[in-house]
């Protein structure tokens, strides 16, 4: 790989304010416009084309859903206040590396009202629906009879002319699959990341330093929606948990482009929410796919450990081990594990 010179850390600009990374609040974007090309001129910000060695930033679901306290899914990690702690630590590493970073990319979790992990789509045998977060759906339920697919949302998934008797034997299909691929079971998940909520986007403070970055640097921010397929989870932004019904036709296919644009940066830095789930499940995914290519690729991949936390839900569920052991394996496979107080060019 190419070095570009070595380049030192910035400054990070007085207008952000490390207290209001918890809040959701208008940006001024024209007035940080102003500021970032100010910035630019500042400390000699080279645009993108110029960039010798290619830097991508992949930010997992950096959305309010996840990332503010009292949203839907507020991840919390051990902490209690792990994703606001971790979203000040990002905001710093992206305005510090500001002139390092090439792309910034980041994945949207994007959901309706009838998907296959929300309690609607599922009723006991009295017509009771499962409690968000208390509830894992198991092959043995299944087999019981203890949760069934619900019949009211048939009407709603497009394509399946067979109604309802298509749709609970997919239901059966769908957790036998992950039963046999050895992925978590369904949790039934609070209604998050609703498309056109205000859950759904970018946490403020991350979404200002993004746009700062997109003029200081003349690089486009990207934005990569998964999640809204009715009929699989969508942990991880190159494929959904499911691809198949139990026939064998396609129910969804792998993000084989996203993929392709990705790879072809040098450097892949990837943080984001949650590491239990989104993060872990979208760098396991990469990780299939690259040892398929070339396993020389993982050398290019850099897994910030202090811009990501678990779901840790107390006295429920503590995902705190489970993603700290994907990590090791990560770094055993040839990954990087590195902290975001280090220069990116000293990594």
């Amino acid at each position: 790989m190419q070095s570009n010179p070595i380049k030192s850390q910035l400054p990070i600009p007085k207008h952000f304010d490390s207290s209001r990374v918890s809040e959701v609040w208008r940006i001024p974007y024209q007035e940080r416009v102003n500021q970032a090309r100010e910035w630019k001129k500042i400390h000699d910000i080279s645009p993108v084309s110029e960039d010798v060695v290619k830097t991508c930033l992949l930010l997992v679901d950096v959305q309010n859903t996840f990332c503010i306290p009292e949203f839907e899914l507020f991840v919390a990690g051990r902490s209690g206040n792990g994703a606001v702690e971790d979203n000040v630590r990002l905001c710093e590493f992206i305005y510090r590396n500001l002139n390092t970073i090439s792309k910034i990319v980041c994945t949207l979790d994007t959901h309706s009202a009838m998907q296959i992990f929300h309690e609607i789509f599922w009723v006991d045998e009295k017509g009771n629906h499962p409690i968000p977060l208390q509830t894992l759906i198991t092959l043995e339920d299944i087999e019981s009879g203890r949760w069934r697919v619900n019949p009211a949302v048939s009407g709603n998934i497009k394509g399946q002319i067979d109604g309802y008797a298509w749709l609970r034997n997919y239901g059966e299909h769908y957790v036998r699959t992950l039963t046999a691929d050895g992925k978590y079971p369904i949790t039934i998940w609070p209604y998050h990341a609703m498309l056109g909520g205000i859950g759904y986007s970018i946490v403020s403070a991350v979404d200002e330093v993004c746009f700062f970055h997109a003029i200081a640097k003349s690089s486009q921010t990207h934005y990569e929606i998964k999640g809204l397929n009715p009929l699989t989870e969508n942990y991880s932004v190159l494929r959904p948990e499911v691809l198949e019904d139990g026939d064998g036709n396609r129910i969804a296919h792998k993000n084989t482009e996203f993929l392709k644009m990705f790879l072809e940066y040098d450097r892949l830095i990837i943080a984001g929410q949650a590491k239990s789930h989104c993060v872990v499940w979208t760098i396991s995914d990469l990780l299939s796919e690259i040892q398929e290519i070339d396993e020389d690729l993982t050398d290019k991949i850099y897994l910030v450990e202090d811009l990501t936390s678990p779901v840790v839900v107390p006295g429920v569920v503590d995902y705190t081990d489970f993603a700290d052991f994907a990590f090791s394996q990560f770094q055993q496979a040839g990954m990087h594990i590195v902290k975001s107080t280090e220069p990116i060019d000293s990594w």
